[in-house]
């Protein structure tokens, strides 16, 4: 069968086949009960710790092991990028699990946000 055989369901992958000319009873494929169901997703967030020039490294190294269960290690590789790069996501996870942290490291004084993963 060539190409130009094909009824314009069969181009766009519908799985009924027509002959050239003939007539369909069914209801048009668009007219179907066939619905798209939107499905909530969650993005992916991350817990961003900003850069400034009023917290020293101590401060930031014990916050982030106390309040976000960081090794010493981890938590001194983290204060080093913050510093360097400005903001560093030291955390992913979901809104439920990143807002107390958030608050945590807020009220130390530090700058925190939540925002999605790019």
């Amino acid at each position: 069968m060539k190409e130009t055989d094909l009824t314009y369901n069969q181009r766009v992958g519908y799985p009924e086949v027509l002959a050239p000319g003939s007539f369909q009873n069914e209801t048009k494929p668009w007219e179907k009960g066939q619905t798209d169901t939107l499905v909530a997703t969650e993005l992916p967030l991350q817990l961003i710790i900003w850069n400034d020039h009023y917290n020293t490294f101590e401060w930031v190294i014990t916050a982030l092991v106390e309040v976000c269960g960081h090794t010493e290690e981890q938590a001194e590789q983290c204060a080093f990028i913050i510093h360097t790069k400005g903001k560093y996501a030291v955390k992913k996870g979901d809104y439920d699990t990143l807002k107390p942290m958030k608050d945590s490291i807020s009220e130390r004084g530090i700058g925190a946000t939540i925002e999605a993963v790019v």
